[in-house]
């Protein structure tokens, strides 16, 4: 008895600790399902365009796709999915040395070379004593299935902070042995049994990938023509204006709007040979990068699935051409010497395109506002916390008029200060950023001492409502709303939402460096050093914008407001790196309150309303009883009130906002007329956005509200609910008040849609269906990369 005491209690602390290892996620609780009971694999030939590439989209793109694809496995076509993976991951903050650019369709055309690069298969095994990665990963999830809709393990993490594995076939039984709950799809609903024994066949039988081709119709092909010829003009002023426009829309997904039939996409490159051959791409890093000999602008169509976070679109049609005819060829204006790719062109675009005249280059940008801020907000520059820490959560953009522009009117004004708006981040020489850095702060604080003396000489009575561009009168590009989502960030037209704590208020050269700097320029295989200097630039942007915005309101009242932006430690910036602002010059508008940015932005939405996509928002600015969208049906009407209710209201009355997430989508259901959906957004609150780090320390979570936006905004959901419109007064009632986490958690179980739910993929993909039928210009493959676990 006395030797089994001793055993009883070593036995007893250690199913204690067994137990508690459990619970805190470390050992799965599940035992796996044996590999022998597995679905076995289909025996009939599987065709790959009919039955595989269905559930690559469905359930496996939704991760993998853009430069933050897990281990660059990209599976948007079949050359991303034939060159398979690599253990280097292209978004890194920290690295001191730029990386080899490993664009598809760019860098390398063969499997081969992209073999000699580093990537490695996932569809074949590397020795016969191995499987297939990708048949591997998927049996991994197949025997360590989630329960249906519980909340995941704390030991797996999510997010853009999750550290990717990325190992090859023959390090699969390691990383199995140690991961067993990360097979593939990653901490979700996993495959269906059928889709399992499809993609199981087709992997055994070799994993036959046909070739991805697109027929072209014969009015593609001469709107194609018709587009490569005014491309590729030979005269001077058409080169020159070519190279502009090449650089201002290499980024977007081109469409014929004028053709009819399937819509498609198309991308603008510059390739060795001539219209009518095979293009072959010139692979430079930038688009402002010296080509290296003769090339030829081309259109070459965009193969494969379409994701949300890329679909940034413009279109070219007959009207688009008549457009670029008018601004940029209707009048004479002399061009010397082409400009060259030099250090110098490449960072001052101002000096670079000088002949072309001002007015045509900005007003070009402007009739498009909305894809050129979507390039910066919604690109590859926008990925990840430190990228966006420099603007507010939701902030509202207008656009000077070109006639009240100083740069695009007054000449000798712009050749003074031309060579004052260069940008940083050419040299990425980590040892000099700190003197580059300096020296492009004063030149950029040399160019802003000049704007403010000319324009208060040239307008002495100030800045006034007339000097906004009115989209002459019909474009709603004139007005745009911005909204961060900590670590990403989206811009939809109209002015959306409650009255912003601040707004932007761009000018031709606040807009075109923004895009230069962050687009043109911006690296994102560069090192830290020049990921640094863009993202410290866009903070003087952001300062520029706002600055500019305060000259509508009176002297005497714009420290006030600026001290407000600027709380605590963003005061100490002033002077240092910010320009003090000027608060004794006149406006020209005339306040009858003590609120004149209030004042303001109520005439604005007065002035500006025919403009306006979001003129009337009853969910976010209600001014009557009934806060909805009269012209919807009843059911949604019903739906909008209640969320309502909550929007545009702080932390401190509507304390479940503490629980949700910065992007929520709400599918609401109607047993008979369908579905809509909202987002609804949480603004995060800080005392400044002066800095890339420390924002919890300069965050006011009591501030919070939320944004109700009817429609799709964001392309990374945080998580989904789904309500019945019976019970969304229920839903709303409950969040209104959820102040602790149990709180939310009734929530979430009633009404959310985990990760694990069974029919997550299935309404993920169905809020991507609503989208495209109701903005098909804007629909795609949601990422779920940042989908929380609640």
């Amino acid at each position: 008895m006395r030797v089994l005491r001793p055993l009883l209690y070593l036995f007893g602390l250690l199913s204690l600790l067994f137990l508690f290892l459990i619970m805190s996620g470390s050992i799965s609780d599940s035992n796996p399902i044996p590999a022998s009971v597995l679905p076995a694999p289909v025996k009939q030939r599987v065709s790959y365009t009919k039955e595989i590439q269905p559930i690559l989209e469905s359930k496996c793109l939704a991760c993998h796709s853009c430069f933050d694809a897990p281990c660059q496995l990209k599976l948007e076509n079949t050359e991303g999915l034939l060159r398979g993976a690599i253990h280097e991951e292209i978004y890194d903050g920290v690295r001191t040395e730029a990386m080899s650019p490993t664009r598809l369709g760019i860098d390398e055309l063969t499997i081969d070379g992209w073999r000699e690069r580093g990537f490695f298969s996932v569809l074949h095994a590397e020795n016969e004593q191995s499987l297939p990665l990708m048949l591997s990963m998927l049996r991994l999830a197949k025997q360590h299935p989630f329960p249906p809709n519980s909340k995941l393990p704390d030991s797996i993490e999510l997010g853009i902070t999750h550290k990717n594995h990325c190992v090859s076939s023959d390090g699969f039984p390691d990383y199995a042995r140690e991961n067993p709950l990360k097979g593939m799809p990653f901490a979700t609903t996993g495959l269906s049994d059928l889709e399992y024994a499809l993609m199981a066949g087709w992997l055994e039988q070799g994993a036959m990938v046909p070739k991805e081709t697109i027929i072209l119709t014969e009015g593609e092909k001469q709107a194609i023509g018709a587009w490569e010829s005014l491309f590729n003009r030979e005269d001077k002023r058409g080169r020159l204006v070519a190279r502009w426009l090449f650089e201002h829309l290499f980024l977007a997904y081109l469409y014929f709007p004028d053709q009819e039939g399937e819509l498609r996409f198309f991308e603008l490159l510059r390739s060795s040979t001539p219209p009518g051959k095979a293009i072959n791409p010139i692979a430079t890093v930038s688009p402002n990068d010296d080509p290296g000999g003769p090339f030829f602008y081309r259109l070459r169509p965009v193969i494969g699935s379409i994701v949300h976070k890329r679909r940034i679109t413009y279109p070219l049609d007959r009207a688009k051409q008549q457009r670029i005819d008018e601004l940029f060829f209707s009048e004479y204006w002399p061009v010397g010497e082409l400009p060259g790719y030099t250090y110098t062109e490449r960072a001052n675009p101002f000096v670079t395109f000088a002949a072309i005249p001002a007015y045509a280059r900005y007003q070009f940008m402007l009739d498009e506002a909305e894809y050129f801020v979507r390039t910066f907000i919604h690109g590859p520059v926008c990925r990840g916390q430190i990228a966006t820490d420099v603007i507010r959560d939701h902030f509202w953009t207008l656009f000077q008029a070109p006639e009240s522009d100083l740069y695009v009117t007054d000449e000798a004004y712009r050749e003074e200060v031309t060579p004052m708006l260069g940008l940083p981040g050419q040299n990425d020489d980590l040892l000099k950023a700190g003197d580059n850095w300096m020296r492009y702060l004063g030149r950029r604080n040399d160019y802003l001492a000049k704007r403010q003396k000319q324009y208060v000489l040239r307008q002495p009575s100030g800045a006034s409502l007339t000097h906004i561009w009115d989209g002459d009168g019909q474009n709603q590009n004139a007005l745009l709303t911005i909204f961060r989502h900590h670590n990403s960030a989206s811009v939809v037209k109209g002015l959306v939402g409650d009255i912003p704590q601040t707004i932007w208020w761009i000018d031709y050269p606040l807009l075109e460096r923004t895009y230069y700097e962050l687009v043109v320029n911006f690296d994102v295989f560069g090192n830290v050093a020049h990921q640094l200097l863009t993202r410290l630039y866009f903070d003087l942007i952001r300062n520029g914008s706002e600055h500019n915005f305060l000259r509508l309101i009176p002297a005497g009242h714009r420290k006030t407001l600026l001290d407000d932006w600027y709380q605590d430690l963003g005061k100490l910036k002033f002077g240092i790196v910010y320009q003090d602002i000027d608060d004794e010059s006149p406006a020209a508008e005339r306040f009858i309150t003590e609120k004149p940015k209030q004042e303001l932005m109520s005439r604005i939405l007065d002035r500006f309303h025919l403009i306006n996509a979001m003129a009337l928002d009853p969910l976010n600015r209600c001014q009557e009883k009934n806060c909805s969208r009269v012209d919807r049906p009843l059911w949604i009407q019903q739906s909008d009130q209640a969320l309502a209710s909550i929007a545009a209201r702080p932390a401190t009355e509507i304390i479940g906002i503490m629980q949700l997430p910065e992007v929520t989508f709400i599918r609401v259901t109607h047993e008979e007329e369908g579905r809509t959906v909202y987002t609804v957004l949480r603004n995060r609150a800080h005392s400044n956005v002066a800095f890339m780090l420390g924002e919890e320390l300069r965050y006011q979570p009591k501030k919070d509200n939320l944004t109700v936006y009817p429609g799709i905004t964001g392309s990374y959901p945080n998580f989904i609910f789904d309500v019945p419109v019976t019970q969304m007064e229920n839903f709303v009632s409950m969040l209104r008040v959820a102040g602790k986490p149990e709180d939310f958690e009734q929530i979430v179980k009633t009404w959310g849609i985990r990760r694990t739910h069974p029919q997550f993929w299935e309404i993920l993909h169905d809020i991507t269906a609503w989208q495209k039928s109701e903005q098909p210009l804007k629909a795609g493959v949601f990422d779920i990369n940042r989908y929380e676990n609640f």
